[in-house]
């Protein structure tokens, strides 16, 4: 398993990977220095975030390779599937997978998403627009969605 640590805006991200695909990416709260060697297998998973976090990529098209229950990976291939710019609720999503009673353990699934950002943990909000339930911070939540927005705020001044 390569290792790699990157500046984004939202602090330092670490990527997890190998030749069968990218398993981990997660945002980390500590201090970390950035790689100064990107490994081969996260080279293109690096300048795709790096892409997204311009603004010019909306889609990841990188190999997967995350590890969890068959259920966590059911519910991760549903947030997958949640084009940039929109959200669900929960519940929504419990419905997409067929049953609104389980709507608890998506919740669940989906705080246990190990690749952020690829696959779109944040794009999923209470039935109330809330934002609820990131394991990143809901500052972070926050910067996603007003970043994947259509509609940009105007500086006044």
């Amino acid at each position: 398993m390569e290792t790699a640590f990157i500046h984004t805006p939202l602090g330092i991200a670490k990527l997890e990977g190998d030749i069968n695909g990218i398993s981990v990416i997660s945002i980390l709260n500590e201090t970390q220095e950035t790689s100064s060697v990107i490994p081969e297998v996260l080279e293109d998973a690096v300048y795709q975030l790096k892409e997204y976090f311009e603004g010019s990529r909306k889609n990841f098209s990188l190999a997967l390779n995350p590890s969890g229950t068959p259920f966590q990976k059911r519910v991760w291939e549903a947030l997958a599937q949640i084009p940039y710019g929109k959200t669900v609720s929960y519940l929504e999503l419990s419905k997409k997978l067929g049953d609104t009673k389980a709507i608890r353990a998506v919740a669940a699934a989906n705080g246990k998403n190990p690749l952020w950002i690829i696959v779109p943990c944040h794009r999923v909000i209470g039935s109330d627009g809330s934002l609820v339930g990131y394991a990143g911070g809901l500052h972070r939540k926050k910067w996603l969605l007003a970043h994947e927005s259509p509609v940009k705020q105007q500086s006044l001044f």
